[in-house]
């Protein structure tokens, strides 16, 4: 009488545990988020100040829309970091993609350098692997957005070149 007893307590504990568990579970829609209106669109740096007096520099080419972004960078360098082959004269570009997170006055990129075609990059000339970078969001306009390196507190100012409207998509 007491084994019974112990089985069907130790069946509906179990029974309780499993549907408590199911239950507190929701499922995240199927499509990306909605990212912030404001960072919507293409976003070009123009130009970097003292550009001329610097060793290295990197110009940045964001377009962003929903919560993803895709990232061009040319790096113009006076020193040979890399094997002659890739120096390229100095002068090279490198392409990432990912999401991002704006939280507070952090902006939060992380996703992957890629080939130009934006299709994963694992090997070659320059960065491979995760591409992790937190900007510090110093001002925005409706067609201009100051955007610090957390990295090397080097300012990126970027011009507005083209508004994306959101449509999330399916994932």
């Amino acid at each position: 009488m007491m084994i019974l007893f112990f089985k069907r307590n130790c069946f509906f504990a179990l029974v309780f545990s499993l549907s408590a568990f199911a239950l507190s579970c929701t499922r995240l829609p199927n499509v990306q988020g909605k990212g912030e209106a404001l960072l919507q669109g293409v976003w070009n740096q123009d130009s970097i100040a003292n550009s001329s007096k610097l060793l290295t520099y990197t110009q940045h080419r964001f377009k962003i829309s929903c919560d993803s972004f895709y990232v061009d960078l040319t790096t113009v360098s006076k020193v040979n970091y890399y094997s002659d082959s890739c120096f390229n004269k100095g002068v090279w570009k490198e392409y990432a993609k990912g999401t991002y997170v704006v939280k507070g006055d952090t902006l939060m990129l992380t996703g992957t350098f890629t080939k130009d075609s934006y299709k994963q990059k694992v090997s070659g000339c320059y960065r491979t692997g995760r591409y992790l970078t937190n900007f510090k969001i110093k001002s925005s306009g409706a067609n201009s957005l100051v955007l610090e390196s957390l990295n090397d507190q080097r300012e990126c100012a970027l011009v507005l070149k083209e508004k994306i409207t959101c449509v999330p998509k399916e994932l």
